[in-house]
Formats: structure tokens, sequence, C-alpha cells
């Protein structure tokens, strides 16, 4: 789904057959100014999609920036300002109050992770639990806080996860039949296995064939095993019960990636305001 496509959908959905509130007490010439205050501390996110919606409601509304996406924003700080019909300030104003306030929640919320792994050489990942059709959005935020992104969707790489192995039977089965597959489909994909236990790590590397092993639910102290196992053939990544409290202790194992889920489920969207500038 392109920006656009995912604007016009939003719009439908929240305009419907009329914004009957505004239609009925505005005219329809009228010019109004906005600004967007910031009401809580925290990294800034979806200012390029507010601008976004904004402009394709009204293509000539004046959009001004004063705050980008990765901005450090404190409570009183004004984003940006936009000068347009009172219908598209109107219109426009909750849904991008909805995305800029989700989407900074989520950068802020990545970027306290990001500051814990400071003198690793870890990176913080992040996964699909995301929200159905806003995921492009809720990813890009991940990166506006300092994170990285994972594979946006089951097309872009294969993760061999406990189910597929299991259905499957067996890892050397799962990684066979997937290599096959990828030779036979002419597909040019990374392989991510799933391990829960060593014995799974070293199946892994007597199969070989992948490009990371995900260690999923292992105490950073039998991480530190797995890793010294692995010695670099292979990319690492810890998944699995890992939190912002105990995050730095898996770092410190020399995990590649660490993925936390929670960086988006997790997170509490920024309070933002919409505020007419009255002359």
């Amino acid at each position: 789904m392109t920006t656009q496509e995912f604007i016009a959908a939003a719009l439908k959905e929240d305009i419907g057959s009329g914004d009957h509130s505004t239609l009925s007490s505005i005219a329809p010439d009228a010019m109004g100014k906005a600004v967007l205050k910031v009401k809580e501390d925290g990294i800034l996110a979806g200012v390029q999609l507010a601008q976004d919606i904004f402009h394709y409601l009204e293509p000539e509304a004046t959009f001004t920036i004063y705050k980008n996406d990765g901005d450090i924003v404190k409570y009183g700080d004004i984003a940006f300002e936009v000068a347009a019909k009172v219908h598209t300030i109107l219109q426009a104003e909750r849904l991008s109050l909805n995305c800029m306030q989700r989407m900074s929640g989520i950068a802020t919320l990545t970027n306290q992770y990001v500051q814990k792994l400071k003198g690793y050489k870890t990176h913080i990942l992040d996964t699909r639990k995301t929200t159905p059709l806003f995921r492009a959005f809720e990813k890009l935020a991940v990166k506006i806080g300092g994170g990285e992104n994972h594979r946006m969707g089951l097309y872009d790489m294969v993760m061999l996860k406990d189910n597929h192995i299991d259905f499957c039977g067996g890892i050397e089965k799962a990684i066979e039949k997937t290599r096959q597959y990828l030779k036979d489909n002419n597909l040019d994909l990374k392989i991510e296995v799933e391990t829960r236990t060593i014995d799974d790590v070293k199946r892994v590397l007597a199969t070989g064939g992948v490009d990371r092993i995900m260690l999923d639910n292992y105490t950073p102290e039998l991480m530190v095993e797995a890793v010294k196992l692995i010695d670099g053939k292979y990319e690492t990544e810890a998944s699995g019960g890992i939190t912002i409290e105990n995050i730095e202790a898996y770092a410190k194992t020399g995990v590649d990636f660490i993925s936390v889920g929670a960086i988006i489920h997790h997170a509490v969207s920024m309070d933002l305001s919409l505020k007419a500038q009255l002359s």
C-alpha cells in the first residue's frame, strides 16, 4: 500500500458521507491556520506523513516545518504550522494526530532501548507485531528512533520458526526444503532459523546453508554459549523475554541483533494537539 492509498482509505473511513460538523458550521472558502503543539517530551515522528495528508486534501496548503522527524522535542514545542482552508485543517486533524502520536510513541520507546545498547555491537530490531495496514509507518518510526527493521512481511525473508520446523519434521528437513524451494523459484532471500536449545544450534551448524540463527528464549548465560558455538559463521539474533530492564545483559553476550516486538506493540502514543491559530 502506498502512502497515497493509505491516506485515501483512512480519510474515507473517517469522513464517510461528509464531515457534517464542519460542513454545517464553516464556510467552504474560509481560510485558517493551525499549529501542532507538543505536549510531552520524546522523539518526534510522522511529520512528513502529516504534510502528505494535508497536501492530499489541499495541494496548495502551506506547511511550515519547525521540528523534523527524529528531533528530540519537549513539552511546549511547535512541530509545524499549516495554513489552508479550514475544511482541510479540520478534516486532516485527527488522521494527522493519530499517525504522529502513534509513530512518535514508537520512535520514543525504540530510542530508549537503543540508548541501552550504546557501546555494544548489538542492534535493535522490530518484528511483524504491527498494526494491520499501518506496518510501514510503524517500522519507519522504529528507524526514526534509531532501531532497525527486520523483514517487512512474509515475502522478503525466510524465517523458519518453531511451527514451520515442527510441521515440516525437523530443522534439517526445513532448511533443505527451503533451500531447494528458493533455487527452484529463483528467489534470492535470506534464511533465518529459530532455535530453542543448544542442540538445535548444533543441528543448524551441521546442516548449514542459512544466514542467521535466532536464539529464542535463551537466558543470557545460555546465549553466551550459543554465540561462542556459532563463532561468527552466521548472524545471531536474540528474541523472546527481552525487556528494557534486561536488554543490556543480552547485549553483553555479543549477539548481533536483538528483536523486540514491544518497541511497537507496547509503545504509548505521544500527547500532541493541533490548535487553531487565531489572529
